[in-house]
């Protein structure tokens, strides 16, 4: 039986949510798994993923074989680098303690660009946000100084117009 690691998919239609799961290769894409190993959430900026690397890098050295974009998943999360280290280890070119201080540093690594990554959008946003409001105020600004004439001239005729006593707005009313 050959495995294979792929994303199965759930959520509802234009929002696609998708679990990280080790199935049978003659499993229909969303049907029968053996196990969930994760999840995948590309709606947000940066997408979420959950995912168990220990039990995904026990799939892979028991030889299951990862779709294209499983495999970027995993490699994003680091999977298939804690795989090679534990064919390194196997292998006698680094020791076991070696391999989880490069895992680590890698890990490390990878969180930092993550944090500048979400604090460069909420920057991004946060200067759209500011021109879009200069824009606006321009606008309305712009809106005012038009307006000005207009509303000069209306107040000039209200006042032409307007009785001067209250008697004499009685009279027109009676009128």
């Amino acid at each position: 039986m050959s495995v294979k690691i792929r994303l199965q998919r759930h959520g509802k239609k234009g929002k696609p949510f998708y679990w990280i799961v080790a199935a049978d290769a003659r499993a229909k894409r969303d049907g029968k798994y053996l196990e969930k190993i994760g999840t995948y959430n590309p709606n947000v900026n940066p997408a979420v993923i959950d995912l168990n690397v220990d039990k995904a890098v026990e799939w892979l050295q028991n030889g299951a074989q990862p779709t294209d974009t499983a495999k970027n998943i995993l490699s994003y999360k680091g999977a298939m680098l804690k795989n090679h280290l534990a064919g390194g280890v196997r292998k006698g070119a680094l020791t076991q303690e070696q391999a989880d201080a490069k895992f680590a540093a890698w890990l490390e690594e990878k969180a930092a660009k993550i944090i500048a990554k979400t604090e460069g959008l909420s920057k991004a946003e946060a200067e759209a946000k500011a021109t879009a409001l200069a824009a606006e105020k321009a606008v309305n600004e712009a809106r005012i100084e038009a307006a000005k004439p207009v509303v000069e001239e209306v107040a000039a005729e209200a006042e032409e117009t307007a009785p001067e006593t209250i008697d004499e707005a009685q009279e027109k009313a009676a009128e």
